[in-house]
């Protein structure tokens, strides 16, 4: 029982993918993922090297630098959120990012929530979505009590839009609950005022548990300009609320620094005072292994095509370390995979769906499409699942799905019951949980398998993750059902009748097809962030560091693991 029962998974690829299948996959992607890094770096970019320019005429370093000085050198920056407000725009001016840059960097071996308003666009102004894309990440740091560092330079709301980010539950003065939250949760707050502060950019450092001030920078409730309007006094906003105002006089700063450079030397010694982490002791002895199956094969294994088929097993041992699995409850359920694994030397839990046809355990000869939840596996994945939030493992959820069974059997076999109880599992855990859409998220299933809505900590879509409750086609037939036979098609002999249920159906599954672009579900918020499937590996280390960083975390010796009552009670006898 005290063991682990790893087993090598996978395969070398030229055992089950013969070369020119894997090129064209590797091809497909190049083509996404080679959009992806051009729309990031538009992105990092803000208003462009003008704006920039700018900035550095003042003795300031842009957000993207800050946060470059503010990392371990050699490290990288996990954005989330880059692509928030993607394609929209206020009047004639986009708002690239939503004008913030919010990151999980490594600061002194510790891994912080970076929150960084970009001085490049609109002075660091907080557009629709900014206030959401804040407490996303304000939560992430919560649900992981990791730090967040603050890297304000803000000139509050950006007013001719101020109705669509001021109001609301999640409006701008969230923002200041969660500062609260945090506080209240012991995880530390550090803040750095750059410039300005105005208003809701003014009040966003105060209940951090150090506050710096360069020279330049100022923390106001309203800025010189409204104050001379107001009340006829002509001030400066350095004179209303700058360093000498706020460290020597209120107190509502800590310590005043002369520039950037020595604001972001001291946050960094500040994160360097903290408890280091505990990955090294969760590891239980164990060493941060690569996978022995590569993970650069990740991109010509998936198909782009969501039609076409890949085994599941082989993605995984391409995030796992020394590709070493075990399967929880293998014979059972077999359209879901779960199991544990080590990532960095440190646990996860792992639940995926398999793809293909399989055998149907009901009906003898028959055979069922996989990527679709039906009642075993659905039992499977809850049990699993609590289980591994009993044993305080972490789980990331690996995405391929359809959706339901659906038809008379599945409602007679209860699947609304099974799937409310998964449903009610994932949405009582208290373990981090982590989604991946690797191609299909559709319908309930994307619920039931911790889809954004039950709040994983953070959500990853690739560049060929489609997220909708049904697919285009399926959906134009459900549209105009009613003009169609028994074979779904068109019922009408009337030419012009004809042509107008045809154009009508294309229409409709063009424009589902469009609403499934991940680029429009990061632009809503409806997923955090895009990645290269290349790029699975690292967002798993990052994962299994920060989800074991907090000394405070609860987990259990493997050797009392839950987990292995599940297995027991399905070994055979004898």
């Amino acid at each position: 029982m005290a063991r682990v029962p790893l087993s090598p998974i996978g395969s070398p690829r030229d055992a089950f993918l013969d070369r020119a299948t894997f090129d064209k996959n590797k091809a497909q992607l190049a083509e996404r993922e080679g959009e992806l890094a051009k729309r990031r770096a538009k992105v990092a970019e803000g208003w462009g090297p003008t704006y920039a320019a700018r900035v550095h005429e003042k003795q300031k370093l842009t957000a993207r630098e800050r946060l470059e000085h503010l990392k371990d050198p050699g490290t990288r920056a996990f954005e989330v959120g880059t692509f928030v407000n993607h394609g929209r725009m206020f009047g004639k001016l986009e708002s690239p990012a939503a004008g913030v840059i919010t990151a999980f960097a490594l600061v002194e071996g510790r891994w912080t929530m970076v929150i960084a308003n970009d001085n490049t666009v609109a002075s660091g102004s907080w557009w629709p979505r900014t206030p959401e894309k804040i407490e996303r990440a304000q939560e992430m740091a919560k649900r992981l009590a990791i730090p967040v560092v603050y890297l304000v330079d803000c000139s509050g709301l950006y007013l001719p839009e101020q109705a669509q980010s001021f109001p609301g539950a999640t409006g701008a003065g969230h923002i200041f609950k969660k500062n609260s939250e945090l506080s209240a949760a012991g995880v530390p707050q550090i803040a750095g005022v750059f410039g300005d502060c105005i208003a809701g950019g003014g009040y966003m450092p105060i209940i951090s548990d150090r506050v710096y001030m360069t020279e330049g920078a100022y923390m106001v409730i309203a800025g010189a300009a409204l104050i001379k309007g107001a009340k006829s006094q002509h001030l400066s906003s350095l004179d209303i609320g700058g360093p000498e105002v706020h460290v020597a006089q209120s107190r509502c700063a800590d310590v005043r620094v002369p520039d950037d450079a020595t604001a972001i030397a001291l946050i960094r010694a500040e994160i360097a005072k903290l408890p280091s982490s505990g990955a090294a002791f969760w590891r239980h002895g164990a060493d941060a292994a690569a996978p022995f199956q590569p993970a650069h094969e990740l991109a010509g294994l998936l198909p782009a095509d969501h039609r076409m088929t890949y085994a599941v097993e082989e993605v995984l041992a391409r995030l796992v370390d020394h590709s070493l699995f075990w399967e929880i409850l293998p014979d059972r359920g077999r359209e879901m995979i779960t199991g544990v694994a080590r990532v960095d030397g440190l646990y996860l839990g792992f639940v995926a769906n398999r793809q293909g046809v399989m055998d149907d355990p009901e009906h003898r000869g028959a055979k069922k499409p996989l990527g679709i939840l039906y009642k075993e596996g659905i039992a499977k994945v809850a049990a699993f699942s609590r289980a591994c939030n009993d044993d305080g493992i972490p789980i990331v959820w690996l995405q391929d799905v359809s959706g339901f069974d659906i038809g008379v059997e599945a409602e007679r076999l209860g699947l609304l019951g099974y799937g409310s109880s998964l449903i009610y599992a994932n949405s009582t855990n208290t373990v981090p949980m982590f989604t991946v859409l690797l191609r299909k998220a559709s319908g309930a299933g994307y619920y039931a398998l911790a889809g954004l809505p039950y709040e994983p900590v953070v959500q990853l879509s690739t560049t060929i993750a489609r997220l909708a409750v049904m697919e285009g086609r399926t959906l134009a037939i459900a549209a105009y059902n009613t003009k169609l036979d028994d074979d779904f098609q068109i019922a009408t002999q009337d030419p012009a009748e004809r042509q107008k249920i045809e154009q009508g159906m294309r229409d409709t599954e063009a424009r589902i097809e469009s609403d499934m672009d991940p680029y429009k579900s990061a632009a809503q918020m409806d997923t955090d962030e895009i990645v290269a499937l290349g790029e699975l590996r690292s967002w798993l280390e990052l994962f299994a560091q920060a989800a074991y960083q907090s000394n405070a975390r609860r987990t259990k010796n493997p050797r009392i693991w839950s987990l292995h009552d599940l297995a027991a009670l399905t070994e055979p006898r004898g």
